[in-house]
């Protein structure tokens, strides 16, 4: 199997809520069959601590992205999840396809 890349905006009270709501979003729009490279094949997630604005953000995410030894480039691994707002997260990463 394969990977492919993700990021998906998670709305919630914190970030497990959004994390959760995230993913219950993916498995509605691609199924609970599996290797759907969305966050729907992610069991967990870590934080990234920054107080960007929005472009800043998506120059992060590019930065994790880029960089093969990061975390969020692990297929079995955890998401990354960046912080928006109040109730809205970022979450990226590679997943199993």
């Amino acid at each position: 199997m394969g990977a492919m890349e993700f990021e998906c905006t998670g709305y919630g009270n914190n970030a497990q809520d959004a994390f959760n709501n995230a993913k219950q979003e993916a498995l509605y729009e691609e199924g609970h069959g599996g290797y759907t490279g969305t966050i729907a094949e992610k069991h967990s997630f870590k934080i990234i601590p920054c107080n960007m604005n929005l472009k800043e953000i998506e120059a992060k995410i590019e930065e994790c992205m880029q960089d093969y030894s990061h975390f969020v480039q692990d297929k079995w691994g955890p998401a990354g999840a960046i912080k928006v707002s109040k109730n809205t997260w970022v979450f990226f990463g590679v997943a199993s396809s």
